[in-house]
């Protein structure tokens, strides 16, 4: 009941960026508790552990976003009113991503591993089939399709996590977090062996230049995804919700399959340009 006290649905909406912070706390407590108990199981278990913390949270949110779509007349407005929560969900991602990365690098090598264990073995599934593959044009087309479509798949998985579960679609974001986290934090560690033997001045600007690299080469494009699964799950929290509700059973459940149609639309809009920037953009400038 601590952490889930500590900030309010309204004031996260009017004050979105107090979710970075948010973010902070719940996803070190999730890691130091996970690995603290289930220390074989700290990968998945803080995940878990994080994704309890928000539940709360994100549940009034989503309660609140529905009810603004049977008061609310038009979908620009509604759509207005989305923007506020999403706002805070990306800073919540930014900050547990943050969070994750500081302590996979700052903790000792065997004990980040153990509690990325998982996490480390996804990206090293990601990135198999594109090392194996032969660089050229159609390599790149080839990478686009499988970088999009997988990411629907997660999209899709969003949906379902936030329509049977309601707050579902926290866990993918915890978990994503965690995953990105991870190919960060390894690329910082690596950045700074590379600079142990430097001293002074010009080791501190190694460090700097190594970390704004890190993040940028990774966020550039997951943000962007990540904001993609945050639309997709609040349309299936909010008919989730509905359902609840028995709003389905009035007049207004039409135009609340429609306020979640047109945000499942734009998130495989943002889905689909996210894909184009990590496919072509993302490897030219980084």
């Amino acid at each position: 009941m601590v952490l889930e006290s500590l900030i309010r649905p309204i004031t996260a909406v009017k004050r979105p960026w107090e979710l970075f912070f948010y973010g902070i706390l719940v996803a070190s407590v999730g890691l130091f508790l996970g690995y603290w108990i289930f220390r074989d199981k700290a990968d998945l278990v803080m995940i878990f552990l994080t994704t309890f913390a928000c539940v709360p949270l994100m549940f009034h949110a989503i309660r609140n976003e529905e009810k603004q779509d049977i008061i609310l007349e038009n979908e620009t407005s509604m759509l207005k009113r989305h923007g506020r929560v999403l706002m805070f969900y990306t800073f919540l991602f930014i900050g547990m991503t943050f969070a994750f990365v500081i302590w996979y690098v700052v903790l000792p090598t065997d004990m980040s591993q153990t509690l990325f264990r998982q996490q480390i073995t996804t990206i090293a599934q990601i990135n198999s089939p594109v090392t194996a593959n032969v660089v050229g044009h159609a390599t790149t087309t080839s990478l686009f399709n499988r970088i999009f479509f997988n990411n629907v798949k997660v999209l899709i998985f969003c949906i379902l996590f936030a329509f049977f579960y309601g707050c579902g679609a926290i866990f993918i974001l915890a978990w994503n977090a965690s995953v990105v986290s991870a190919a960060i934090g390894n690329l910082i560690k690596l950045g700074m062996a590379k600079y142990a033997t430097v001293g002074g001045v010009t080791k501190m600007a190694a460090v700097t230049q190594t970390v704004s690299y890190s993040f940028s080469r990774y966020l550039f494009h997951g943000v962007p995804e990540m904001v993609a699964y945050m639309v997709a799950g609040l349309a299936g929290g909010i008919i989730s919700v509905a359902v609840i509700n028995h709003d389905f059973r009035t007049n207004q459940f039409q135009k609340i399959i429609l306020d979640a149609s047109t945000l499942l639309i734009i998130a495989l809009a943002i889905l689909f340009t996210a894909a184009v920037v990590e496919s072509y953009i993302t490897p030219a400038l980084f």
